[in-house]
């Protein structure tokens, strides 16, 4: 699974603006009641869907005794029905056995095959993994926030239903930032601790890039949108719901990650707040995913390595397909990685021009106020000119995420 999700979204939100400020076409916007901003249709949604659990603290899933009960999966009409509940699951109340194909040759493997948690997988589709049953662990009741912001953070031994045992927890290789608590590493279900904020795994050396879950719990609560788009929106473009196909799963570590860890933040400013976003997982195995392709080879010799290819794809119509190797379009030499031909269609630069193009199509007048109002040259400084955003962004920092690991000012100061 590629994560950069909101750059594309961004790609696709860019065009669409575009399409309906610049060239007055058919787009997924309307004009919203103030000058210059829009606002989705109001018969539009966004849900996400991820063929693995995101790394980071929705990864850290408590291994239980009677871990052969799977979930409930998605049922065919459950994203049409509003009365479904965000945390679906809890009182599912159709036979477990018919969400589960057990005569399956992928699930005979995967239940021959020892519960070892995997301990790290570089960067690619999955961030954590086991060599044993890929179905869901049982659904456990939340935790309430008291224990996250305890003094001793919890450890998801507190996650199981009473009277159940946790023997162990799956693991994430994504690693705690600078100011956290930390993992305390001890062996069985004490390993990892939750609800902190962790960095991306990888193969070399440590990175600034925030974990999958961190992300999601940011976008949950200021739109996934970003801050250039705020300029022109009237209100965040939130996602609706979030699905996870087959893997280890526990709706407990979901909700914790992407919607316990903000739940009591107050005083957002108009328009924002934390969602409570449906959380489902799907009965779907990812063909190509981990887990699949080690069923697949169970008896072959050597080890998977992740590849450092990515394909992303927007619906754009300039170049909406964008494959990348280790960061790089696919073909890029040595010689010119320093070239305009060396950048992605999803990176910072790339998007910026997008947003500029976008500026240069309306006519002043008809701009949003917080362009108006002061002469804005570089991209750090059309960031920070979106003011509803960057006061969002700050209360989430302060009463949630101020480990956040920010990059320096002057790694935005482009034009």
């Amino acid at each position: 699974m590629h994560w950069p999700v909101q750059n594309e979204e961004e790609r696709y939100l860019l065009h669409q603006l575009y399409l309906a400020a610049a060239l007055k076409e058919d787009s997924i916007f309307v004009p919203g009641t103030l000058k210059g901003l829009w606002k989705l249709k109001p018969d539009l949604s966004f849900v996400f869907f991820s063929s693995h659990t995101p790394c980071g603290d929705a990864s850290i899933i408590p291994m239980l005794e009677f871990e052969d009960q799977p979930c409930c999966p998605v049922s065919r009409d459950w994203a049409h029905n509003p009365s479904v509940e965000a945390r679906g699951n809890l009182e599912a109340t159709e036979d477990k056995r018919k969400c589960k194909d057990l005569d399956s040759p992928v699930a005979k493997k995967m239940r021959l095959q020892p519960r070892t948690p995997a301990r790290k997988v570089a960067n690619g589709e999955a961030h954590l993994q086991s060599s044993g049953d890929q179905e869901s662990s049982p659904v456990l009741p939340r935790v309430g926030s008291s224990n996250l912001t305890s003094e001793e953070p919890a450890t998801a031994a507190g996650m199981a239903p009473s009277g159940a045992k946790v023997v162990d927890v799956y693991r994430t290789g994504a690693k705690c930032v600078p100011g956290e608590a930390g993992d305390s590493g001890k062996p069985g279900a004490a390993y990892h601790r939750v609800g902190l904020l962790r960095v991306k795994p990888g193969r070399g050396d440590r990175t600034c890039s925030m974990s999958c879950s961190d992300k999601l719990a940011r976008w949950n609560v200021l739109g996934c949108q970003g801050s250039l788009l705020m300029h022109f929106l009237e209100e965040p473009i939130y996602l609706s719901a979030v699905v996870i196909g087959k893997c280890p799963y526990s709706q407990e570590a979901m909700w914790r990650a992407l919607t316990g860890r903000c739940q009591n933040i107050s005083a957002l400013p108009k328009g924002f707040g934390v969602q409570e976003v449906k959380i489902q997982q799907s009965d779907l195995l990812f063909e190509q995913s981990r887990c699949a392709v080690q069923t697949k080879r169970a008896d072959s010799p050597g080890r998977l390595v992740p590849c450092g290819a990515a394909i992303s794809w927007s619906a754009v119509p300039e170049q909406p397909l964008d494959v990348t190797a280790n960061g790089f379009p696919q073909g890029t030499t040595k010689k010119g990685i320093s070239s305009l031909q060396a950048r992605s269609r999803i990176s910072k630069v790339e998007l910026f021009r997008s947003f500029q193009k976008l500026l240069s199509s309306i006519s002043e007048d008809k701009w949003p106020d917080s362009l108006r109002m002061q002469k804005l040259e570089t991209y750090q400084e059309y960031k920070e000119a979106a003011s509803a955003y960057q006061e969002a962004w700050s209360t989430l920092r302060k009463h949630a995420f101020g480990s956040w690991i920010r990059n320096p000012p002057d790694y935005h100061q482009f034009k």
